[in-house]
């Protein structure tokens, strides 16, 4: 750690900047084609993501990040990870592979 602000902190290590669901899915549809046929293509707004997560508990949890950016891992502990895209599409491949998602 060379960041005093980092002092204290818990991360989750990540590649760079954060991902959108929608952006996960534009790399699994394009790494891994007819495969991930089943991934979204469109996104909510975020204004009505938000009003959702009034009425659904299950949204409740990740409301204090939507439309954030936690890029933090790199910027406060100049770690850097292989590419998110390498890792999504490799994972998505292992998970097909061993019959976890169909």
């Amino acid at each position: 750690m060379t960041d005093p602000a980092a002092a204290g902190e818990r991360f989750l290590a990540i590649a760079g900047h954060s991902l959108r669901v929608v952006d996960i899915a534009r790399i699994l549809r394009d790494r891994l084609g007819e495969r991930a046929a089943k991934a979204p293509t469109r996104e909510l707004p975020l204004w009505l993501t938000r009003a959702l997560c009034t009425v659904n508990p299950e949204l409740r949890l990740p409301k204090h990040q939507l439309g954030r950016d936690l890029d933090a891992t790199e910027r406060l502990l100049q770690w850097r990870a292989r590419p998110i895209e390498d890792t999504i599409a490799e994972t998505a491949a292992s998970l097909l592979t061993h019959g976890v998602s169909k």
